[in-house]
């Protein structure tokens, strides 16, 4: 019975590609259910509504969050928050922002690093990111959740990897016109939008840019030493516009 219900699924994963990159798919499947379970997607009653839901979300970011001002105080729980972090997202537009760019630029990145590869290079650089954020905001108390910082590592990688692979991107001052750019044009022009952004972000709530630009960095510095020469061309079938949902800082 179990082998009857269970062949078609496997059948239709085998059919989206989940075979190739099974890691990516199942850190978008971790970062959704998470995302479900917690009381920011709104759809668990048993969180309560109004004030009660909003210091029930609080409570859950500074948990599962980095804070700054707290993570170098030597505790055990404190030093993890920069794993358990990119597996929380603020809102339903951070999370699909966020999942859509690794849906879009993770497969692939995975297929050529390999799945324990993939895996160790995903959490560590997503890890040395959110890190690298809190040591330039040692005094901050906002907590700050998200994938971005392990996301724009794999950005970086997939350009070093696969410069010249067309991405067909949606430009808002193009009037959502979708254009086809090679990786080694849309990715720095991210990058670019990121260090901007950096320059101007406050100490308040808002997003960590520099959490991206840190990613970003390391991701290229990784593959360039990791791997060869890269590939030829190749295609990729979509991506939003160029500059994810960034780390939320809630």
């Amino acid at each position: 019975m179990i082998r009857k219900w269970s062949a078609p699924i496997v059948r239709a994963g085998r059919a989206a590609g989940w075979s190739s990159a099974p890691v990516t798919y199942a850190l978008i499947a971790l970062c959704c259910l998470s995302f479900l379970a917690g009381p920011v997607s709104g759809l668990n009653p048993a969180y309560g509504t109004g004030d009660e839901l909003l210091a029930v979300q609080r409570a859950y970011f500074r948990r599962w969050g980095v804070i700054p001002a707290e993570l170098f105080e030597g505790s055990a729980g404190s030093a993890l928050t920069p794993a358990t972090a990119l597996f929380v997202h603020g809102s339903w537009v951070h999370l699909l922002g966020n999942m859509l760019f690794l849906y879009v630029f993770g497969a692939m990145t995975e297929e050529r690093m390999g799945r324990v590869q993939f895996t160790l290079f995903y959490v560590g650089c997503g890890y040395l990111a959110l890190l690298g954020y809190a040591v330039a905001n040692a005094h901050s108390e906002q907590s700050l959740v998200g994938a971005s910082g392990a996301i724009s590592a794999v950005l970086g990688a997939f350009l070093y990897l696969f410069p010249r692979a067309r991405v067909t991107s949606l430009l808002p001052f193009l009037f959502f016109l979708p254009v086809r750019f090679p990786a080694w044009v849309v990715l720095p022009f991210w990058a670019a939008l990121q260090w901007l952004a950096a320059g101007r972000a406050s100490d308040g709530p808002g997003v960590a840019y520099l959490a991206h630009l840190i990613g970003f960095g390391l991701g290229f510095g990784c593959a360039s030493v990791r791997y060869g020469r890269p590939t030829g061309p190749t295609r990729v079938k979509a991506a939003p516009a160029p500059a994810p949902e960034g780390e939320n800082q809630p």
